[in-house]
């Protein structure tokens, strides 16, 4: 049995990589990304932002604090999605099995191809295929797990390679930051430092009993990934186009209200479902049959998102210009579609801090109870006080 061999591939500030190939006199240039209004997200910066302490997720407002002479520039998610198509292309010609885990992010799986070629050799020159064809620059990581490639992958970049030789994992975690592991945000950091663990060699060797009642399970995965272990599964891409629900009532209504509540906790739903999978979409349907089965449909395209706020705003329109019968409704639908791998958290142009905050909060209620855990009141069929 030969030994697992996993990349991971990171197209290097993939949004302002396309804006720089686009136009070349933005190259060597602070350039953010992101929302143009004063409340505004920091979706993605150059490398010469970041020596200012710029990072993605940052608000806009306190990154042009950090560098004044920054040049920012609204997304075009429309662009994005191409060049991530044609680099999953080049990828896919090649690669055995590969997983496509976020818009400029992959994994892919080539064991056993050291009996063959060389599989750092054969990774060097896929990664000079993609920058060749692309034009884009792309970095890259080789272990045994999906876990040590990607951190790999970070010490690289930007535009370079590195391998992690098996038996050495934990000798190349070990002087890294905890900061470094995938997982760990703003508050676990700031927990681990105030209870002196900063860096990962320290992390590992804490008593997992230890890191599980100060963390739930998530202290055990704290320690797997401290100490190397990581055995999930490169997931064969496959792309989904598009995601939906539907509402047949018990009853045929007119009860506008009653409509109105359902549509919003569709939306709710599948909004979550789009964060969760790490997908925006760039184009809402909205879906009426009457009572008499007669069944109409509208859609529009709209700017790449997973935000509720902003997509339940289009589908109530949509439904508004689509309701014209007064009649019965038998059913309401829902469908997101033209579906693109992209982090909600960093690439969404116009939402706000605020708004990123709030949902990320409730997806985290969700992630742990259940989608149901948590809904907007405004969806509830609430009891009447009498």
């Amino acid at each position: 049995m030969y030994d697992r061999a996993i990349v991971h591939m990171d197209l290097d500030s993939f949004f302002v990589s396309v804006e720089c190939l686009k136009n070349s006199q933005l190259l060597g240039k602070p350039l953010l990304i992101g929302g143009m209004s004063s409340r505004g997200v920091v979706a993605s910066c150059s490398y010469e932002a970041r020596r200012f302490g710029v990072h993605s997720a940052m608000p806009v407002k306190m990154a042009l604090r950090l560098c004044p002479q920054a040049i920012v520039m609204r997304g075009d998610m429309d662009e994005y999605s191409k060049y991530s198509t044609l680099v999953t292309d080049i990828i896919g010609e090649d690669a055995p099995v590969f997983e496509k885990s976020s818009i400029d992010e992959f994994y892919l799986d080539i064991s056993g191809m050291d009996r063959f070629f060389g599989c750092f050799k054969w990774t060097q020159e896929l990664r000079q295929k993609v920058i060749k064809e692309s034009g884009l620059p792309i970095s890259f990581g080789l272990s045994v797990n999906k876990l040590v490639s990607k951190i790999g992958t970070g010490e690289a970049k930007p535009n370079g390679e590195k391998q992690i030789t098996k038996g050495t994992e934990r000798n190349f975690l070990a002087p890294l930051s905890t900061r470094k592991i995938p997982g760990v945000g703003p508050q676990t950091y700031k927990k681990l430092s105030f209870m002196g663990i900063r860096h990962i060699y320290t992390l590992r060797d804490i008593p997992i009993r230890l890191l599980e009642r100060e963390f739930g399970d998530h202290g055990k995965q704290l320690w797997y990934k401290a100490n190397a272990k990581d055995n999930s599964p490169v997931v064969p891409y496959t792309e989904q186009k598009s995601m939906s629900k539907e509402r047949t009532f018990v009853e045929d209504t007119l009860d506008m209200v009653f409509i109105r509540q359902k549509i919003i906790a569709m939306v709710d739903d599948l909004a979550y479902e789009l964060r969760k999978s790490g997908k925006l979409t760039c184009q809402v349907t909205v879906k009426i049959r009457y009572a008499d089965f007669n069944t109409y449909t509208k859609q529009k395209r709209i700017q790449y998102t997973a935000n509720n706020k902003i997509l339940l705003g289009h589908i109530l329109h949509l439904f508004e210009q689509l309701y014209q019968r007064r009649q019965l409704i038998r059913l309401v639908g829902i469908k997101f579609g033209s579906l693109v791998y992209g982090n909600f958290q960093i690439n969404l142009f116009d939402d706000t801090v605020e708004e990123i905050d709030l949902l990320k909060q409730m997806d985290v209620i969700r992630n742990r109870f259940g989608a149901k855990a948590i809904q907007r009141a405004s969806s509830l069929s609430l009891p009447v006080k009498s």
